[in-house]
């Protein structure tokens, strides 16, 4: 059996072919092209058991190219590799290696490789993300402009409707003026492709049962099922609830020894997207909800507000859990019993 590890860059990948005893049978940098990565593949393709490759912000092309052309792929993750911190010499011949040692090995830690059209929406969900944020810079900049000329600032939904005609109005000087009109007009160009993004998610997820479920949970609604159910993906993924937790970065992350606390353990390993989606969840459901609130408030009297929020963000996300799995709708009193 031959194993392949593939260490990705921008513009090249340098491959590795191994066999069962770590020989390296095939080491070369090749320019990121498919056809050219799958003649040099083929020699092997009879006994290539798998291949693995780095899940750098560029994989799609190559991992979906490898699929298509019958090969078995796995994708490396790697916020969860740890190697030898007391390495002389390290490079992408030895990453690609070690990619290649840990497949063999079988103990290599992977990511989860979503179909092509699911992967399309949900990054489409991601985009809308980035352009709130974006938004959210320009409206804070105007608030900023507003509170060094006044003395306060304007609220964001005074921003969003601010005019031409108004800012005019103002007893500014016209570079100030020329600064909001910036900013505003950026505003709004943002508001109007994030509303139709929005339409466009909701039209692809609003037909399935995983959304209606995931709307009877409190706290969650039409912006935040959306990115539960596209950045879970299929459920059937996560064998235990506490390995969903986990992966929604609401559970603990850290480092004991003979029963002391030693350090921090792998905290970026999980989804900064749905832990962020759980977080405002569990902010909303304390606002509007009854048995959150009640949660929420015995778990601060304890801690503080910011550990309260977290457990009840991980409360919210094994409810989520269960609720994809089972197909069955929110149960308060199942998840705040």
């Amino acid at each position: 059996m031959k194993y392949c590890g593939i260490d990705l860059h921008s513009n090249n990948c340098l491959i590795v072919v191994i066999d069962d005893h770590d020989k390296v049978l095939l080491e070369q940098r090749v320019q990121n092209d498919l056809a050219g990565i799958l003649k040099l593949l083929c020699p092997y393709r009879c006994e290539l058991g798998w291949v693995v490759v780095e899940a750098t912000y560029n994989w799609y092309w190559l991992v979906d190219g490898l699929i298509d052309a019958g090969y078995e792929v796995k994708l490396a993750n790697p916020s969860a590799i740890k190697k030898y911190d007391g390495l002389k010499h390290r490079g992408d011949q030895a990453d690609a290696r070690y990619l290649a040692h840990l497949l063999r090995l079988g103990i290599l830690p992977t990511g989860a490789v979503l179909p092509k059209e699911l992967r399309a929406i949900r990054d489409l969900a991601r985009k809308r993300m980035q352009l709130v944020r974006n938004r959210t810079l320009h409206i804070l900049a105007v608030e900023n402009i507003t509170a060094r000329e006044y003395g306060s600032r304007i609220s964001s939904n005074q921003v969003k409707q601010l005019g031409v005609e108004q800012i005019d109005a103002m007893a500014l000087y016209d570079d100030v003026k020329y600064a909001l009109k910036a900013n505003v007009a950026i505003v709004k160009a943002l508001s109007e492709q994030i509303e139709v993004v929005e339409k466009r998610i909701h039209e692809q997820v609003a037909s399935r049962s995983e959304y209606r479920l995931l709307n009877s949970v409190p706290g969650i609604g039409r912006t935040l099922a959306p990115v539960i159910l596209l950045e879970t993906g299929p459920i059937e993924r996560f064998k235990e609830v506490g390995n969903f937790a986990s992966y929604a970065r609401c559970v603990n992350s850290e480092y004991t020894s003979n029963g002391k606390k030693k350090g921090k353990g792998n905290m970026k390993n999980g989804n900064k997207y749905l832990a962020w989606a759980f977080v405002e969840a569990a902010n909303i459901a304390r606002r509007y909800d009854d048995q959150a609130r009640r949660f929420y408030e015995r778990k601060k009297a304890k801690t503080n507000g910011v550990v309260a929020t977290k457990a009840l963000a991980h409360k919210l996300a094994r409810a989520c859990y269960h609720i994809l799995k089972e197909g069955k709708p929110f149960d308060g009193a199942r998840c705040f019993a």
